[in-house]
């Protein structure tokens, strides 16, 4: 029998009741990723994109969806990601006792994140059924769509870069890749 120490995993249930009651300073930035409370990266200047992704999507989509900028979503037992965006179906009222449980689409965006939002937050998107994941990957100054998800993976990916547009996931507009990063 091994004399190791076990890790606790939390319960998205736990994670909110523990913050209910104020269980973490006010200032953390934390979110709940597949049973582990873990730290976000403090925001950069380029994540400012983070206004031109709002505003393109709330025009993409226009009623009848909510684009919600990092709020939480309840997305399994054990994950309460806070996405830089997510686009949920229904009204702003909708939210106001509780967090959605489900998005059409969610945007990260990404510089020091990138290996972790490429990896373990698409996987969990993926697994939760998330029909479209985007990647604004400000590293290299594109936009990586993920489509289809399938067990942990998408089988749809395009890198697209300025001067492309797409229609985002449930969209009645398209939007410009120019339109979306900095």
């Amino acid at each position: 029998m091994s004399n190791l120490p076990k890790a606790h995993r939390w319960t998205r249930e736990q994670y909110e009741r523990v913050g209910r009651l104020g269980g973490f300073a006010p200032d953390q930035r934390l979110e709940l990723i597949a049973g582990e409370i873990v730290d976000r990266s403090p925001q950069s200047e380029p994540h400012a994109a983070l206004c031109l992704l709002h505003e393109a999507l709330r025009r993409a989509y226009g009623d009848g969806y909510v684009v919600r900028i990092q709020s939480r979503l309840a997305l399994d037992a054990a994950s309460a990601p806070e996405p830089d965006l997510a686009v949920v179906p229904g009204e702003p009222r909708d939210f106001l006792a509780s967090h959605p449980s489900y998005a059409v689409l969610l945007v990260e965006i990404a510089d020091t994140t990138l290996a972790y939002d490429r990896s373990t937050k698409r996987a969990l998107y993926a697994r939760n059924a998330v029909p479209e994941y985007w990647l604004a990957n400000l590293v290299q100054g594109v936009l990586e769509v993920y489509r289809n998800p399938q067990g942990s993976e998408y089988l749809e990916h395009r890198v697209l870069r300025k001067g492309e547009t797409l229609v985002p996931n449930g969209a009645s507009r398209a939007v410009a890749v120019a339109d979306l990063l900095p």
